[in-house]
């Protein structure tokens, strides 16, 4: 067998999951695992097979094998029993296992990163692929665009027999790992956020109104402020422009409503229009969205004023 020869002579470290046709979970548990051998100088060769033998001596096995065994590199949740479920209670996947004992090691032992990671990809990924719903669809036939069907939409179609799902397989890993890579990276400095907008939070004497020190991604501040019941407003000097921001604080991470939505007046009036000055008696206000959660000033001074006057 040519796979077996080369495996007595190779020093590579060898990565064995199924083959046939391929998942989320596969797809991403040996782009982790790539990352992570490639991070401590490994050489490694990935091998789609059901062969009881190459999987017998292979290196390291995910998603087939029927056991999950962290001492001995088997990272399979088939198995009758499975490979155990999360505290809120996700199943793991392959990938989910392969993240568990090695993601915090890719994030540099950032935990805060880790949980992101885990929380935004793995459990997903792992929940869809026992079967869990985590999704409850408001409109018929609407569904999100899962962050994996990008490289999923490669597989190929009942038309496309010819192509390789193997070569595919590889191709798809390559592209998963600059994703991941990225995401890990995003995780770590948005950690390093999250301490800043607490330390604002904890800063603010009126806990109500947080004022940031910097413009964060949106989901940042939001998420990490709706975790506090008393913020209703938070403001920032905007980066890409000469205005400062006041934004409504969501109700909770998992919605989009606000707590307290600017008041229905104000909403919809752009451009400096002299209206939304009179009604708010601000003279450098100059925009509030028509959905009453963003608003927008031309001084830190105006800003604070504005949300004191929505408080109200």
């Amino acid at each position: 067998m040519v796979i077996m020869e080369m495996m007595k002579t190779s020093k590579k470290k060898l990565l064995v999951t199924h083959n046939g046709s391929f998942h989320a979970d596969d797809l991403f548990a040996a782009a982790t695992l790539s990352l992570w051998l490639g991070k401590h100088g490994k050489n490694f060769e990935i091998i789609r097979s059901r062969d009881l033998k190459t999987i017998e001596n292979a290196d390291y096995v995910f998603d087939v094998g029927g056991k999950y065994d962290p001492k001995k590199n088997r990272f399979d949740h088939h198995q009758q029993k499975g490979a155990g479920k999360r505290k809120n209670g996700i199943p793991y996947s392959s990938f989910g296992l392969v993240w568990k004992h090695f993601g915090l090691d890719l994030c540099g032992g950032d935990k805060e990163a880790w949980r992101t990671i885990d929380e935004k990809i793995a459990s997903p990924i792992d929940a869809v692929d026992n079967g869990v719903d985590i999704v409850i669809p408001k409109f018929k036939n609407i569904m999100p665009y899962d962050g994996d069907r990008p490289f999923l939409a490669f597989a190929p179609t009942w038309q496309e027999r010819k192509v390789s799902t193997d070569t595919v397989f590889k191709n798809e890993v390559k592209n998963v790992i600059k994703v991941l890579e990225r995401e890990i990276k995003v995780a770590r400095i948005d950690s390093l956020g999250k301490e800043t907008i607490e330390k604002a939070y904890k800063k603010a004497k009126n806990k109500k109104i947080i004022e940031l020190p910097k413009s964060f991604p949106r989901y940042l501040y939001q998420n990490t402020l709706a975790k506090h019941k008393e913020p209703i407003y938070v403001i920032y000097k905007s980066e890409f422009a000469k205005t400062w921001k006041v934004e409504a604080i969501k109700k909770s991470p998992e919605t989009m409503q606000s707590r307290k939505p600017f008041p229905k007046s104000w909403r919809g009036l752009l451009n400096d229009d002299p209206k939304l000055k009179k009604l708010t008696g601000i003279p450098d206000v100059t925009f509030c969205h028509k959905g009453g959660f963003l608003a927008t000033t031309k001084s830190r001074n105006g800003a604070i004023k504005l949300a004191k006057l929505a408080l109200k």
